[in-house]
């Protein structure tokens, strides 16, 4: 009896191994990949918690996953739109030209977002709900991604979607020819769609939203193990005076990542995904760990009760694709789009010289400078350099050169400098050797990282591999570390360890379980996903397949 048990064990065994080696996107095996993307989620947390984390979330990962320890981001721009756009494709912003969530336009001459389309309208809201003025696309990407591989390779059979509370989010790791997109309408707190996509909204959207699904997770309290409250999602009024939007409200609790599921769950449910003759695929970024974790850091109690909500959250989601897909036909990847800086008082306490800065103040003296520096440029008959009641010298000059600061990066308006007949190369420089009067250690300018001619420094690669064409004129610059570029709270933004370090995980039938401490990139999510499916990677793709995690691959010798 145990010799037949034993024999039927490894039959079973070498199944699964023959269903890891000879697996594809074209016989729909697995069914389901599932990239779950958690924004603001920096890797040295999971390890923290472990202990902390009962078995079939997050410990499901790490310790039945391929788990990889030491991944970290190798661009500058540790922030969620490049952070999404660098998951799905596989490459940096470099080559897929997402540099920020959003940037200066010199055409339009105002901010723009990295995934706002005027040619669009939002889908799916409610009768009588106002929404956006338009709504947004993946059509600032400058190369494809895993999705668009995947709907390539498989003549449009697979079916690909991409969800989030945010639209940058839930777009860009899914690309050009995504099924479609879900993220929330912020004031209203309905899930929309975009007309990039189709010209209605699906009737199962339409539903969702008219359940009241929303609903449930208004009227809450958050409270510590003491009581105290931490958050309510009761209605109230914001700072100016109209309704706290349901994102605001929402959205730092663990109840927006419990919504986000919920969206999942219809979404596999309504479009059969897994239940296809091919690989269906889906990306699912929750945003509410980063909501919350910009006001109160990655150490403070309330950020570790989000962790472990979003882990009972995960498990419940895994346990559903299980009873839905079947256990053993779905695949996880599982990352973050970047990391986080403790808050400045948390690394005051132990010494380490840390501070907030306001952008604003910044962008103020910058133009101080520079007002000052063009006046004297000035034709006499025009100059009049009298201090105004800011101290600014207030000659017939542009109110301002610096129009807009996204720390690191500070964006230069073109047409304010054509006035004083200065070039972009001259006025990038010139931004810059102040922001170096201020307190700046290094600075980039967009001319030099387009020509590959940047200052020779420990990240220069990242600096590099941060540029992008989009957007108008700018300079990127660092504070020493620690230094953050909010007026209050934390963030993430630069090159620094605390930003660029993240989670990698891979789970399913195909990949073998084991800690794996090798330096890894995500970029090379998208290329090992491709191998698994046995398609093309992303066009623009530099990462590597992490051939050491799959079933299939010997072994690797034991280290003495």
């Amino acid at each position: 009896m145990l010799r037949r048990f034993r024999s039927l064990t490894a039959l079973l065994v070498l199944g699964l191994w023959a269903v890891a080696s000879y697996a594809s996107a074209y016989n729909a095996q697995p069914k389901l990949v599932v990239i779950v993307v958690v924004d603001q989620l920096r890797g040295d947390l999971l390890e923290r918690y472990h202990d902390d984390f009962p078995e079939g979330g997050i410990r499901l990962l790490m310790d039945r996953g391929a788990w990889f320890t030491t991944c970290y981001y190798n661009y500058a721009a540790t922030k969620t739109a490049p952070g999404h756009s660098t998951i799905g494709t596989g490459t940096y912003s470099l080559g897929h030209g997402i540099f920020a969530n959003e940037w200066w336009d010199p055409n339009e001459r105002r901010i723009v977002t990295s995934v706002e389309d005027e040619g669009t309208r939002p889908l799916g809201l409610p009768a009588g709900v106002e929404g956006e003025k338009w709504s947004a696309s993946p059509h600032n990407l400058q190369t494809d991604t895993i999705g668009d591989e995947l709907k390539l390779a498989t003549a449009g059979r697979s079916r690909v979607y991409g969800i989030s509370l945010k639209d940058r989010a839930a777009i860009l790791p899914v690309g050009f020819s995504a099924d479609a997109a879900f993220f929330l309408d912020p004031q209203s707190g309905a899930f929309v769609t975009s007309s990039y996509y189709m010209p209605q909204a699906p009737e199962w959207l339409v539903k969702f939203n008219e359940s009241g699904a929303k609903d449930k997770y208004l009227n809450r309290e958050l409270k510590d193990a003491d009581g105290n409250l931490w958050r309510s999602t009761a209605p109230r009024l914001n700072a100016k005076g109209k309704p706290a939007s349901y994102y605001d409200l929402v959205g730092p609790t663990p109840w927006g990542n419990d919504y986000l599921a919920d969206l999942a769950k219809t979404l596999i449910e309504n479009e059969k995904l897994g239940q296809g003759p091919s690989t269906d695929l889906l990306s699912v970024s929750f945003s509410s760990t980063d909501i919350l974790g910009h006001k109160v850091g990655p150490d403070a109690p309330e950020d570790k009760n989000m962790l472990l909500a979003f882990d009972r959250t995960l498990a419940g989601f895994f346990s559903y694709l299980d009873e839905k897909v079947g256990r053993g036909n779905w695949a996880v990847a599982f990352t973050a789009d970047h990391g986080v800086a403790p808050m400045a008082d948390y690394a005051n306490k132990l010494r380490i010289p840390a501070f907030n800065f306001s952008p604003e103040d910044l962008q103020h003296q910058l133009n101080v400078m520079l007002r000052a520096k063009y006046a004297k440029q000035l034709p006499p008959a025009t100059a009049k350099p009298t201090p105004n009641a800011d101290g600014d010298i207030d000659p017939d000059l542009p109110n301002k050169f610096v129009v807009y600061i996204d720390y690191p990066t500070v964006h230069l308006d073109r047409d304010a400098f054509a006035k004083v007949k200065v070039s972009e190369a001259e006025a990038e420089k010139t931004v810059g050797e102040f922001m170096l009067k201020l307190g700046f250690r290094s600075y980039s300018t967009k001319v030099q990282m387009a020509a590959g001619d940047v200052p020779n420094s420990i990240f220069r690669q990242q600096t590099l591999n941060a540029y992008s064409p989009l957007g108008g004129w700018y300079v990127t610059g660092l504070y020493p570390p620690f230094q953050i570029g909010y007026g209050s709270g934390t963030g993430h933004a630069l090159p620094y360890s605390y930003d660029a370090h993240v989670p990698l995980a891979f789970y399913g039938a195909a990949f073998r379980p084991g800690i794996y401490r090798e330096s890894v990139e995500p970029v090379d999510l998208a290329v090992t996903l491709s191998s698994l499916l046995r398609i093309n990677k992303p066009a623009s793709a530099v990462g590597r397949v992490l051939h050491e995690a799959f079933q299939d691959n010997p072994a690797p010798a034991p280290q003495h």
